[in-house]
C-alpha cells in the first residue's frame, strides 16, 4: 500500500478518535454506495451526520479541508440520499469534514468543521 494511502488511514483511525471523545456514535466506516463513499457516518443526539476526512502531511499545497471539491460533496450527497433510505432515517442531517494534518513529530492536529456544507440541488 502506498505511503498517502497510510498516512489516510492513520488520518481515518484519529478522526474516529476524536470523534468519540466529543460523544459521536460512530454507526459506519468507508460506507459506499455505488461509487459514492462517506469515510465515517456519526449519530449526534438525532442527526445523522456524514464526514468526509482529509489527511494532508503538508499545507504546502493548501488545508486539507481545501480538497473536498464540489464533485466530492456531490458525491457524498448521493451516498447520505441513500443511507436515508436504507435506514428510514427521519432525523436531522449534516455533512462535516475533519480535517487532519500529520504533524513533523508524527502527531495528528485535527479541524473538525461541523456544517461544512450543504448538498446542491
Amino acid at each position: 500500500m502506498a505511503i498517502h494511502n497510510d498516512t489516510g488511514k492513520a488520518g481515518e483511525k484519529a478522526a474516529i478518535q476524536f470523534l468519540v471523545k466529543k460523544g459521536y456514535e460512530i454507526l459506519d466506516e468507508n460506507w459506499t454506495y455505488r461509487k459514492c463513499e462517506v469515510d465515517i457516518v456519526a449519530l449526534q443526539s438525532n442527526t445523522i451526520i456524514f464526514i468526509e476526512v482529509k489527511t494532508r502531511s503538508s499545507v504546502a499545497f493548501g488545508m486539507p479541508e481545501d480538497f473536498v471539491k464540489r464533485e466530492k460533496q456531490r458525491q457524498l450527497q448521493k451516498a447520505a440520499q441513500a443511507y436515508i433510505e436504507i435506514m428510514d432515517h427521519k432525523g436531522e442531517i449534516r455533512f462535516d469534514i475533519v480535517a487532519v494534518l500529520l504533524t513533523k513529530d508524527n502527531q495528528f492536529k485535527i479541524n473538525h468543521i461541523e456544517d461544512a456544507f450543504w448538498p446542491y440541488a
